[in-house]
């Protein structure tokens, strides 16, 4: 299925772009190369040169002025070509870089891959918890040999932690969980609320709830075409829901290809501020729960799919399946609608 692309992907953490040199990604199957200007501005335009096709990655950069490694063609971070050193050093007129409009928000990187026209900064999903002045913030990037749906079907069904994650997030209550789906124009919320549930040891030293019975929540929001938050928190059993403890997180999906993702994931407290060894135990565990135990579920789920599409393979539903289905649907309308409108 083909990408949408008038919208914002997160095409990188902010502090993966250095100051100086360029950073590359793909993105909907386009080498993307990202910079900062000489005044910090953020810059993108297509990591290739128009004459031969180079990547400009492996070129020199000096200021603000790229330099083709292949045939010395310079180009600043506008995309426009500064100098042909050939024959009389006129530049030819189609000797531009194709350029993306970007934003900074929320320590990420941006990236608009639709009509220029049409970006607008203020679409960007309004995530909390990656407000490094007010939370401790663990965070990361995964890649993943899959495609995005997937990646966000995990997320947007979390019936999956119980098992896949075992003794780590997920208990038995989770089977149980009262589930509420519901819709925001194109934004979807999936929840799911626990009652009387003995937390797993990891998540018990995180809370401090003693081994006491608690209810749970784990609110999910998805904005198209694949960034999610994903509120947790706890309460002591029986109290007013959704008011006690609570850790925001993001999981944000981009497209690299048809068959890989960019998975950009943090979990935010704003409490036990200054705790490094509860900061080092939660980036140990989310490295097992993501790397050991979804990515490869992801990629066998992947492989057994083997490229047929979801809808039609007539996937089993369940009642938990509600917000991921509910998801696809809208993403699929919304590339539809897109391509229509040319």
């Amino acid at each position: 299925m083909p990408f949408l692309r008038n919208c914002w992907y997160v095409a990188a953490w902010s502090d993966e772009v250095p100051d100086e040199g360029t950073f590359n990604r793909r993105i909907l199957n386009e080498d993307v190369l990202l910079a900062r200007g000489s005044d910090g501005t953020l810059r993108a335009m297509r990591n290739r040169c128009p004459h031969r096709f180079a990547p400009l990655s492996l070129g020199e950069r000096v200021g603000d002025v790229i330099e083709c490694a292949y045939h010395g063609l310079k180009f600043n971070l506008n995309g426009q070509c500064v100098l042909n050193p050939h024959g009389g050093g006129q530049v030819p007129p189609n000797a531009k870089v194709q350029t993306y409009p970007v934003a900074e928000r929320h320590m990420l990187a941006w990236i608009w891959m639709g009509e220029p026209g049409k970006a607008d900064p203020s679409t960007i999903p309004d995530l909390v918890g990656l407000d490094p002045g007010r939370f401790a913030i663990n965070r990361g990037y995964m890649h993943t040999p899959a495609n995005y749906e997937y990646m966000t079907d995990n997320i947007m069904d979390l019936g999956h932690i119980e098992f896949l994650h075992k003794g780590l997030l997920g208990s038995e209550a989770i089977r149980h969980a009262e589930v509420d789906v519901a819709q925001e124009g194109n934004v979807v919320h999936s929840n799911r609320l626990t009652r009387n549930e003995i937390l797993p040891m990891a998540l018990e030293v995180l809370y401090e709830t003693s081994g006491e019975p608690v209810d749970r929540w784990l609110d999910v929001t998805w904005y198209p075409p694949g960034n999610m938050q994903l509120v947790v928190g706890v309460t002591a059993a029986g109290e007013p829901e959704r008011i006690g403890r609570e850790t925001p997180g993001v999981h944000l999906m981009t497209p690299e290809t048809d068959e890989s993702t960019h998975y950009f994931w943090s979990n935010a407290r704003d409490f036990r501020l200054d705790d490094e060894a509860l900061h080092a135990a939660l980036d140990e565990g989310f490295q097992i729960a993501f790397e050991q135990q979804d990515k490869p579920m992801i990629m066998a789920q992947h492989g057994a799919i083997g490229g047929e599409d979801f809808w039609d393979l007539h996937p089993v539903i369940l009642e938990g399946d509600a917000g991921a289905v509910r998801a696809r649907r809208i993403l699929r309308k919304l590339i539809k609608d897109e391509q229509v409108a040319g």
